[in-house]
Formats: C-alpha cells, sequence, structure tokens
C-alpha cells in the first residue's frame, strides 16, 4: 500500500505498547506494495531496536502468521518469524486490522536487487524443504487445498462486459480503453486457462503446501542473506504453484529465464514438472492481476498513487518482453491432448 491508512500513528503506537510491552515507541509508514488491504510501518524503540509492523484489514487468515512461524521453527532460516504479544500470541486486533510484528531487516525487495548465484540456490533449497515440510494436523484441516476455481475468471469476464460504459475517474477510464483494445487476446486467454484447469480438475496431483505468491517482491534481500516474506495466501496445491515464479517473468529481468531456472533447481534439486500446471499457473496469475487491478480501479474511485501503480502493473503483463509474452513461449502443452 502506497497510501496511509486513516488511522492515526498514536492509535497505533499505543497498541504496540500495550500489546508488546514496548515503551518510548515511535512509528513510521512505509509506503510499499501493491496490497491495498496491508499497510507496513517501521517501528523504533529507545533502546535502538528496530521492528517491521503489518497492518492487515479484510479477510485473515491466521495461517499466513501460524504457517511461517511452523515453518521457521524447523530451522528453516530464510523465514522471517513473528513477534509474540505479551500473552503469547502471534498477532493481536486493533480494529478493523489484524496486527503482525516482526523483526526489523534492512533490506531490498528482488525487483530491486538481483539475488546472486548462491542466493538463487538457496532460494531453491529453502523452497524445497517447504514443499517436503510435514504440516501439523491443526494447519491441515484449515489451509485451504486447490480447486482450480475458475473464480477469477469469471470475474475478468464480467469487467470485459463492462468496459464500454463511461468511467469519469482518469484511471479507470484509461483501463477501460486498455482493457477494450486487448479484449479479443484477454478472451483467448481465459479460454486456453479454462481448459489447463479443466485437465487438472480431473487430475489427482499431488499436493504440497505453497506459499503462492512468490514474486521477486515477496523476497527480501539483505547483507545476510534473503528472506521469504508475505505468506497471505498458503495453500496446499501441486508444486508448480510455486514454481511456476521461477523462469515465468515475475523475478524481474537480472537473469533469462534459462538462467532463473538453471540456479534454483540446483538448490531444489532434480523435479519432474508437469507442464499442464506449469502453464495453467503462469497464466491463471495473468487473469487474478487482471481481475484484482479491475476491481480495484473500476469498483473505486479513491485516488492516490496506488490506482496508477495498478494500472502500470496490470499493463505491463501486455508488454513486449511481458509476462504474458514469457508465458507463452515457455508453454509446452500440446493442446491436442488438453
Amino acid at each position: 500500500m502506497l497510501e496511509k491508512p486513516q488511522i492515526q500513528d498514536e492509535t497505533i503506537r499505543a497498541c504496540v505498547q500495550l500489546e508488546y510491552g514496548l515503551q518510548r515507541v515511535r512509528v513510521e509508514f512505509l509506503p510499499l506494495g501493491n496490497d491495498q488491504d496491508s499497510a507496513v510501518y517501521r517501528v523504533d524503540v529507545d533502546n535502538g531496536t528496530s521492528y517491521f509492523l503489518k497492518l492487515r484489514s479484510g479477510a485473515f487468515d491466521q495461517n499466513s502468521v501460524m504457517l511461517p512461524k511452523f515453518l521457521s521453527d524447523q530451522n528453516i532460516t530464510q523465514i522471517i518469524a513473528p513477534i509474540l504479544t505479551t500473552t503469547a500470541k502471534p498477532w493481536t486486533k486493533l480494529e478493523p486490522f489484524n496486527v503482525m510484528l516482526y523483526p526489523f531487516v534492512d533490506g531490498k525487495d528482488g525487483y530491486k536487487i538481483a539475488l546472486s548465484d548462491r542466493q538463487w540456490q538457496d532460494f531453491g533449497a529453502a523452497l524445497k524443504r517447504i514443499h517436503t515440510a510435514t504440516i501439523p494436523p491443526t494447519m491441515l484441516e484449515t489451509i485451504p487445498r486447490e480447486t482450480y476455481s475458475g473464480r477469477w475468471r469469471e470475474v475478468v469476464k464480467s469487467f470485459l462486459e463492462r468496459v464500454t460504459e463511461v468511467f469519469t475517474e482518469p484511471v479507470a477510464a484509461k483501463l477501460a480503453v486498455f482493457l477494450k483494445s486487448k479484449r479479443q487476446e484477454i478472451l483467448e486467454l481465459l479460454s486456453y486457462t479454462e481448459r489447463l484447469a479443466h485437465n487438472l480438475q480431473a487430475r489427482d496431483l499431488e499436493l504440497v503446501i505453497c506459499h503462492s505468491d512468490l514474486h521477486a517482491g515477496n523476497l527480501l534481500i539483505a547483507s545476510d542473506g534473503f528472506y521469504i516474506v508475505d505468506w497471505d495466501n498458503p495453500i496446499f496445491a501441486p508444486k508448480e504453484r510455486d514454481l511456476m515464479f521461477v523462469g515465468g517473468g515475475q523475478m524481474n529481468n537480472f537473469r533469462s529465464p534459462l538462467e532463473e531456472e538453471k540456479l534454483f533447481y540446483l538448490g531444489y534439486g532434480a523435479t519432474q514438472l508437469d507442464a499442464v500446471a506449469l502453464s495453467y499457473y503462469r497464466f491463471e496469475r495473468i487473469v487474478q492481476d487482471i481481475a484484482a487491478y479491475c476491481e480495484q480501479l473500476f469498483l473505486s474511485d479513491q485516488s492516490g498513487e496506488d490506482r496508477e501503480q495498478a494500472f502500470r502493473y496490470l499493463i505491463a503483463n501486455f508488454l513486449p518482453g511481458g509476462v504474458l509474452e514469457i508465458s507463452k513461449r515457455a508453454d509446452k502443452v500440446n493442446l491436442t491432448k488438453i
């Protein structure tokens, strides 16, 4: 979130002091990320210690906190565990937000800094440990499982029907023009993704615990290594749910897709990739982006930099060398068989 939420710093400061037992606290809003439901702050204490505070509104999955804590406890060092409250809880409430506090890591995300060769291998090794972790029964019952739902495809179809409307808000108007120009290409994308989904629904692929959003923005690179952050939507899914990001145009353009894959799998290890699942997740990700940004820009006229950023991110999928082009080029599915 780039725009500061409508909650007073003093209210946040009082919450942190009460719930975490910290004294003489200062809070500073950090304009980071593109998630409209999450705002982040730096928290500084007079003793020199700094923390990273996350306020999450809307739907909240407790496993977004419990799972990374569990994985961190398994000595997967690339995961940052939440700090417990004075009552030993990994998060607290500050209406309308859920509040999580973490150690502050001074670093930059993977869109700004490239992973080194060693870090790419460590990334692969860490994700393999995550995918093969034995999850506690209490989490097994509550973490959602992949269904290859058509929800986002239907959302995009509904917005394509609305692009002939007159939008007075400037960014929404620009988006409507853009979608009209890409309408046929988007309809083909939706049709192909749906065929891939139907194929997968008829099969029984092994499910593993997945982060589900492992783009470069969710890798925090620091002087002492890197960290996998933002576990907002964990899911049990085929491993390709996470692996589709590697070589899929989601990790910035510091390396070619082949270079990313070569380094990553040195750490992850040899594995058989399902071509249908890999293509499905790469195309479905683009569908989700279109749907989410349309909801943000068409269903609200709230102004601010978040709107312009959302528009830029949406159209970037369709640019030459963008994610859609990379996904099409990497697609190895034989259409006659699905």
